[in-house]
């Protein structure tokens, strides 16, 4: 851990280099770049209480994004050993050019979807139809919240537990792998909770070993949350160089676009804070150390929470 510090933009800010208490702040210094997601704006159709991006109808804090804007990063990526590309949201499906960024995509690397699975994904299944025989797969991972219909839709609106699910059985049907996101509570049985979801599975007609990915409340932009802060010795004390490894900003980037500029910030998490703008490239992205500022960084330090499933 001894390798000098690269964030030439961030070395005059104390507070991205050091803790409060003025201990040297944790980091990852990144390896590779094995998964590259893509932010298509935080514009959505739905208007969720808990959403940690603050979408909503209308919403622009992070811009809308087109075909134009993403080939570069694509383009780039490709010799930097990427391996897949994400995307999320807002909701991707809101997005005029999202068929025409994935048929892009598809011809490159496999594709990795994440969507609400209400009307803006139903009502383009039947474009989505030609992309069973690109050369990569697409999957989706679908907001499912709780194995609870009522519960998902007290803050996801009125019916839509249903159709996500109904959503859900066409993308299998059509052949796309799928997996869903859901909400993880305090102290709950995760093993549990999962299980609650096979009822929903059979009735859908997926997979009853369906991927489950759970996350902690991570609030919402520009929350300031009461955890501890991350040491260069919790790094080294916690973790070893393996563990150091999974973490997302060690092999993943996110691209965003951000007052009409394409920034890469260091993952899907800390869009709200300015000082994760890595650069304009991937390449100048890619050569910076992460600190362990965002509060954020706690939930991967010390859960393991990962937006990947790689």
């Amino acid at each position: 851990m001894s390798s000098p510090i690269q964030t030439v933009h961030h070395i005059s800010n104390k507070d991205w280099l050091q803790t409060p208490q003025h201990d040297p702040r944790g980091y990852i210094q990144p390896q590779y770049l094995k998964e590259l997601w893509f932010h298509t704006g935080t514009i959505c159709n739905l208007s969720c209480p808990f959403c940690l991006e603050g979408s909503k109808p209308g919403d622009d804090r992070l811009n809308k994004v087109s075909l134009e804007d993403v080939i570069p990063f694509i383009d780039e990526a490709l010799p930097l050993g990427v391996e897949r590309f994400s995307f999320t949201g807002g909701e991707p499906f809101v997005i005029r050019d999202m068929i025409k960024i994935l048929d892009y995509a598809l011809d490159k690397r496999p594709c990795l979807v994440l969507s609400n699975a209400t009307n803006p994904l139903k009502l383009r299944l039947k474009d989505l139809e030609p992309f069973r025989d690109k050369p990569h797969p697409l999957s989706f991972r679908i907001s499912f919240d709780f194995p609870d219909p009522a519960k998902h839709d007290a803050g996801r609106g009125q019916g839509n537990f249903f159709l996500s699910l109904e959503t859900m059985r066409q993308l299998h049907e059509l052949g796309f792998a799928i997996s869903i996101a859901r909400h993880r509570m305090a102290d709950e049985d995760v093993a549990q909770v999962d299980r609650e979801y096979q009822t929903y599975f059979r009735q859908a007609g997926v997979p009853s070993d369906t991927r489950i990915v759970s996350f902690p409340d991570f609030l919402t932009p520009g929350s300031i949350a009461s955890v501890p802060h991350i040491t260069e010795h919790c790094m080294t004390h916690y973790h070893d160089e393996e563990s150091r490894s999974r973490f997302m900003c060690n092999f993943s980037k996110m691209v965003v676009k951000h007052n009409g500029r394409m920034r890469v910030y260091a993952c899907t998490l800390v869009d709200d804070d300015p000082d994760y703008d890595l650069g304009g490239t991937l390449s100048e992205a890619m050569k910076v150390r992460v600190m362990m500022k965002h509060h954020r960084c706690y939930s991967c330090f010390a859960q393991g929470a990962s937006c990947s499933e790689m």
